[in-house]
């Protein structure tokens, strides 16, 4: 997702993908509150221009607030988010019918600078909508029309990522390399999770995984791990639908929280400990 420049000082990145779905379902799932949080982040919309768009990202929230609203095919939110005293950021959300019963869903940021300073953050971008794009495919495939619950738990580990990767997969009972198809589950004594793997991480960011849930409820996992400032936050999203989702919620969340809070015991110093 390189970054364009225009003569004007604007620059800009875009991402893509193609989804099922007619426009006024793919809007729903982009463009509400209950929608997003179905398969980005928890996230709060008030809807309209002159509206904000809050997301909570576990490791902090980005505000923004909707200047073009045009349901069900573009809206636009600007953001503050490089800084109070940086330039700010327009996303625009575009959706585009496609024949077949498909959209194309197009997110663009761009914001003026004349420098290059904020450019290779949001060429890195590329990698963090790839995956989050994965999800919404798969949410409009599985699940379109329906709202979840995402039950979100993100313990932070010193680095190296390899080893903090293996801490949590250790800790879950799950494989350190598992195969796409492969059926996983947790060990004893950890928290309820089993499903069918959908994806596991490229050569260049391996440390991420998929899987397509029964347990604790039908819906999807993302776990990945991100190393951020010497740390690595390993991020754990199950994305729960079925019947009542909130209450399977709160009734497993504590148990993740519980069982990841001593995950830094297992490692010191970057290394496993027996």
């Amino acid at each position: 997702m390189p970054v364009k420049k225009d003569p004007s000082g604007r620059r800009s990145v875009e991402a893509e993908v193609e989804v099922p779905g007619s426009p006024e379902q793919v809007w729903d799932a982009i463009a509400t509150g209950p929608g997003i949080s179905s398969w980005f982040v928890p996230s709060q919309v008030e809807e309209g221009v002159g509206g904000t768009v809050k997301a909570q990202f576990g490791i902090g929230d980005s505000v923004s607030k909707i200047t073009e609203w045009n349901p069900p095919h573009k809206f636009v939110a600007t953001s503050q988010d490089l800084g109070e005293n940086a330039a700010a950021v327009a996303t625009e959300w575009i959706v585009e019918a496609r024949d077949g019963g498909t959209c194309v869903v197009r997110v663009v940021h761009s914001w003026f600078a004349d420098t290059d300073q904020w450019d290779k953050d949001f060429e890195g971008h590329e990698h963090g909508w790839r995956e989050f794009f994965r999800i919404l495919r798969f949410y409009l495939t599985h699940f379109r029309g329906q709202h979840g619950s995402l039950l979100q738990v993100i313990p932070m580990l010193p680095e190296p990522k390899d080893t903090a990767w293996a801490a949590l997969m250790g800790a879950i009972g799950l494989p350190l390399s598992p195969k796409v198809g492969q059926r996983i589950a947790s060990s004893k004594g950890a928290p309820s999770f089993s499903g069918i793997v959908e994806h596991v991480g490229e050569s260049a960011y391996p440390e991420s995984l998929f899987v397509r849930l029964d347990e604790p409820a039908p819906g999807l996992a993302h776990l990945f791990a991100m190393a951020m400032g010497g740390s690595v936050f390993l991020i754990v999203r199950l994305y729960l639908f079925g019947e009542k989702p909130a209450a399977t919620v709160a009734r497993e969340e504590p148990a993740w929280k519980a069982h990841l809070a001593s995950l830094a015991e297992t490692v010191k110093d970057g290394k496993m400990q027996k």
